[in-house]
């Protein structure tokens, strides 16, 4: 036998032997995780909060019962709560998994927000909603949380800051949109709002509701769930977009890291593995006025009473973060709302909205909740900057998040600095989305939808009813596929008898092979080309569903069949335009106009500082830290609370708006006569626009104006203020 032929055996063996014992251990992983599964669908209000949790307001005691459950975070040993910190509460998405995604581990949503100081609640679920429980039940119950956090907290610098994850994105904000006094910012992560919206040969989840012929599947497979939808049909769609994943990846890894994946695995499985159910007339709503009726951006969802749910009515900053890596909500999802609602950002100012969204680049849709870096960076500076976005003024922005060079004495753990840069609607539309074509061919689908689903419901459905009664439903569900991957591995297995004892022997005797074995490496090489294999019929299937999409709901005949007007030149639908809106606002304008010369010399410095920031086009977090520090400091200021100090920010930033001239006018007769007061007010200005750095161009141009203006009496006023502020510039 030469020296190469003894490597060779010796590789094969050391191969064979580590792949023996690998498969022993893969498969002991298996029965952990149907052993866990089975333990887990067994408590009585199953979670994967990594928190101690206590009990404060459960939904199905409420008048409208509800399924859902608000609780109070316990902070762990050494976390150090902050009672005049607005409360922060984490609503978790109920799309098929249970919930305690957002506080699973320490670096999660709730993790940062309670590192940051704030009090913390979670809004979770129970695994079976309450019979006859509708979507509006659920609203109902949410808002009776957030009156019932509210109150808990009096003190509090600040309405609570609820964040939405995912399905809960859309949730808060229809419910914000019906009761926007109860809301401080708004944080939706992952979250569709917009339905149809997407780019070509990228997004292809946005078809499959036309592909299926509507939303007729979904009541269909509700009623064979006699009334209840299995929330597992929706985690097989997820599974579905990745069959690389599902079918190999997720798998391979687990085997080939055997020795140091089991955990990270079985924690992520138990969530993923903990199906809920909903009851049939939630999971048509959803399907019918959202996924395939795009309607909740154009303001046509009506709650029962006849109320219209208008984004526009929110009054909250709302904070948009999504993803290009996202291919379950892509950022045209995220953010195309906002081309529905509002044809310019001015007009986004007049209904007095703030709206900051971010985009990674390549995070996926789970890593958006899951991931231990975005919460150490983008959900953990939300938590910390909260209140700076909250007094942003009205307008469009994007948060940006720079590393911080050098140590920060006011933020020690912090590692980034965010800054918030002024957007236009054209920023948005630079994402790329749908034009004109693309708008008709999903009315058309969503009109085919309609169509079928009124056949269905004449034809079939009483005698699907009739067929199916609760016994059969519920063995439906332990049919399910992935239902039965869990449970073919659980204790109900009596051929696993053996597992147990062969794992321990293989963990006692384990002879890991070397990651430079020629056998490893074979196999490695194995794996990459399965997953290329899968890749490309993933794409290949994508492809082939968006050409058949486009091609049959594109048909002029389909489209003239069932309303549609083929040679239709009105563009992509709009919220409609309120007139009662126009006059308010005219209405607000004189007011405003009136008030120039109104206030002191709060509002004299806030209007200086709102008209250099201005130029800079972005506000940054360091500046709002120094007027934090100012109001610590000040007897005065500490008298000011939050909400006092958004409202004069917005004011003054409006009158700049509609007649900038005539308010930089006005800001000597509100300042006080003594000059060595200006003086003092002039610097902390000074101090506040410069903690970010030195002002440079137009920001250092319009601080010179304000010196001016400082400088002039009161009684100068009117046109000597701006002749002063001439020769200034001219000088």
């Amino acid at each position: 036998m030469t020296f190469s032929s003894a490597n060779i055996f010796q590789d094969a063996l050391s191969y064979w032997t580590d792949a023996g014992q690998r498969w022993t251990l893969f498969l002991d992983a298996m029965h952990q995780r149907g052993l866990q599964y089975e333990a887990h669908m067994a408590e009585p209000a199953p979670n994967v909060l990594d928190y101690k949790a206590e009990l404060v307001v459960d939904g199905r005691t409420l008048p409208r019962p509800a399924n859902y459950l608000l609780v109070r975070i316990v902070p762990p040993e050494g976390f150090v709560v902050d009672e005049a910190k607005r409360p922060f509460v984490i609503v978790d998405p109920r799309a098929g998994h249970g919930p305690g995604i957002a506080g699973f581990k320490a670096d999660s949503e709730i993790g940062v927000a309670m590192n940051a100081g704030h009090p913390c609640y979670f809004v979770g679920f129970l695994p079976e909603p309450v019979p006859g429980q509708t979507i509006e039940d659920v609203a109902r119950a949410e808002a009776v949380f957030l009156e019932t956090v509210a109150a808990r907290h009096p003190h509090a610098e600040g309405k609570p800051c609820v964040v939405g994850n995912c399905q809960a994105g859309w949730a808060v904000m229809m419910l914000a949109a019906v009761r926007p006094e109860l809301f401080g910012p708004i944080i939706i992560a992952g979250a569709p709002l917009s339905y149809w919206a997407g780019v070509r040969g990228v997004n292809p989840m946005r078809y499959s509701g036309g592909l299926l012929g509507g939303s007729w599947l979904t009541q269909l497979t509700s009623d064979l769930g006699a009334g209840v939808f299995d929330g597992a049909w929706l985690v097989q769609n997820f599974e579905n977009q990745n069959p690389a994943n599902t079918l190999w990846t997720k798998q391979y890894n687990l085997y080939s890291q055997i020795d140091t994946e089991l955990e990270r695995y079985l924690g992520f499985e138990k969530w993923w593995g903990g199906h809920v159910t909903l009851n049939g007339e939630e999971i048509q709503f959803i399907v019918d006025e959202l996924f395939v009726g795009n309607h909740l951006a154009c303001g046509d969802i009506r709650t029962s009473d006849g109320t219209a749910i208008d984004l526009r009515n929110i009054r909250s900053p709302i904070v948009v973060f999504c993803s290009r890596g996202d291919n379950i909500t892509p950022p045209q999802q995220a953010l195309d709302w906002i081309l529905d609602l509002y044809d310019s950002v001015d007009e986004i100012r007049t209904y007095g909205q703030t709206i900051v969204y971010t985009v990674h680049d390549k995070i996926g849709h789970l890593g958006i909740f899951v991931s231990a870096s975005v919460a150490r960076k983008e959900h953990h500076e939300f938590a910390s900057n909260i209140d700076f976005i909250d007094v942003l003024p009205p307008g469009l922005y994007e948060a940006i998040f720079e590393p911080k060079a050098g140590q920060d004495p006011d933020h020690p753990a912090t590692e980034w600095i965010m800054r918030c840069e002024v957007r236009d609607l054209d920023d948005i539309r630079a994402f790329g989305g749908n034009d004109l074509a693309d708008e008709r061919r999903f009315a058309t689908a969503a009109r085919m939808s309609e169509i079928n689903l009124a056949l269905y419901r004449a034809y079939l459905q009483p005698m699907v009813r009739a067929m199916v009664n609760p016994a059969m439903a519920e063995v439906g569900r332990k049919l399910h596929p992935l239902r039965l991957s869990y449970e073919m591995f659980s204790s109900r297995n009596p051929f696993l008898g053996w597992l147990d004892d062969a794992a321990q022997r293989v963990r006692e005797e384990r002879r890991p092979v070397a990651p430079d074995n020629r056998f490893v490496k074979a196999q490695e090489q194995v794996s990459r080309q399965v997953v290329e294999m899968l890749e490309g019929y993933r794409k290949a299937a994508e492809h082939q569903a968006e050409l058949t999409f486009r091609t049959l709901y594109g048909l002029p005949v389909l489209q003239a069949a069932l309303g549609v007007d083929p040679a239709g030149a009105r563009g992509p639908r709009r919220a409609a335009k309120s007139r009662l809106h126009a006059e308010l606002l005219a209405k607000r304008i004189a007011e405003l106009r009136a008030g120039f010369t109104h206030g002191g010399t709060l509002e004299g410095a806030v209007r200086a500082l709102v008209y250099v920031g201005m130029a800079r086009g972005s506000a940054d977090e360091r500046g709002f830290e120094a007027i934090r520090q100012l109001r610590r400091t000040g007897a005065r200021a500490r008298q000011l609370t939050l909400e006092h100090f958004k409202a004069v920010v917005r004011e003054q930033y409006f009158m700049l708006l509609i007649d900038r001239s005539a308010a930089l006018e006005a800001i000597p007769a509100l300042l006080p006569d003594d000059a060595e007061t200006r003086a003092e007010v002039l610097a902390l200005l000074e101090k506040v626009l410069t903690a970010r750095g030195p002002l440079t161009g137009t920001a250092a141009e319009r601080f010179e104006e304000i010196r001016t203006l400082f400088d002039t009496p009161a009684r100068a006023g009117g046109g000597r203020a701006r002749l002063a502020v001439a020769a200034r510039k001219e000088g």
